[in-house]
């Protein structure tokens, strides 16, 4: 299957989004994590296209899509959560699934507590209402710098190793992910492809990450994914999570860290049965 590359005028941005299967089918976003972009879903969003139309954003400062001229304000879960809802009304869709991986699980469950009706279905791969500081030290740390590369193949080395607690994934995954995470700078290196004030604005406003409130309005069918080795969604924070809130089924992913790809074949087998039963 082919996707669609569109760009889309929403609320004084430029979104990037990647479009998979026949619009006419029912909807599914999938929002990537921090210092990631919509690509990341590329094998995921392809089997869910079967039976749904995908759409997969780069968020704005991350990928293709334009950076913010007020990253202070822009830079937020709750301005994440209002391009969402302008999203679906761009494409005309009243209520969607969600799949979040990291960040885009708390923009899914921004968007699900202030707008319940336009979330039937909440899958969060690996987070919770909070990150522990330990974690986001971690992340802020290896995002904070912009590395220079002189080559893709350079790049992809690096993501290997920074990202190892994705967990395994095919050479192709790895290939496709140096492809679409660099951008080449004015002196001819390559670097991240994201705006760096992403970082420093969420480093000076942790306590926008508390989400807790916002959980316990929730009441939709929910899954949780969790990497059993993951820093960031403790086993604390998920028992915790499956008695509060939408009290979602929280399934676990052995030799996964911060976050499962959700990309390989056995991934899917383990996952396709279980997103039937919440609509995918």
């Amino acid at each position: 299957m082919t996707p669609r590359s569109v760009f889309l005028p929403l609320l004084g941005h430029e979104v990037h989004v990647m479009e998979w299967g026949d619009p006419a089918n029912p909807a599914v976003i999938c929002w990537h994590g921090l210092a990631r972009t919509g690509r990341d879903f590329d094998e995921l969003a392809e089997r869910l296209a079967q039976t749904h139309f995908v759409i997969c954003p780069d968020t704005i400062g991350r990928g293709l899509s334009s950076w913010a001229d007020h990253p202070e304000d822009d830079y937020s879960l709750t301005h994440y959560a209002d391009i969402a809802r302008a999203m679906m009304d761009y494409y005309s869709v009243g209520s969607v699934r969600w799949i979040g991986t990291s960040m885009g699980g708390q923009v899914g469950i921004t968007v699900a507590s202030q707008t319940p009706e336009r979330v039937a279905a909440l899958v969060i791969n690996d987070i919770g209402p909070n990150v522990p500081d330990a974690a986001l030290d971690r992340i802020v740390t290896y995002s904070s710098e912009l590395p220079t590369f002189d080559g893709v193949r350079a790049a992809e080395s690096w993501l290997r190793e920074v990202y190892v607690p994705f967990g395994p994934a095919d050479d192709p995954f790895w290939h496709r992910m140096a492809e679409t995470s660099v951008r080449r700078r004015d002196d001819g290196y390559l670097t991240i492809h994201y705006d760096p004030r992403i970082i420093t604005v969420l480093d000076a406003d942790r306590g926008a990450m508390d989400l807790w409130d916002r959980w316990e309005r929730l009441s939709l069918p929910t899954l949780v994914l969790r990497g059993v080795e993951s820093d960031l969604l403790t086993a604390e924070i998920a028992a915790k999570m499956a008695e509060t809130g939408p009290k979602p089924r929280v399934l676990d992913f052995e030799g996964y860290g911060h976050a499962p790809n959700l990309s390989t074949a056995k991934d899917w087998t383990i996952l396709s049965p279980i997103l039937a039963d919440y609509g995918f």
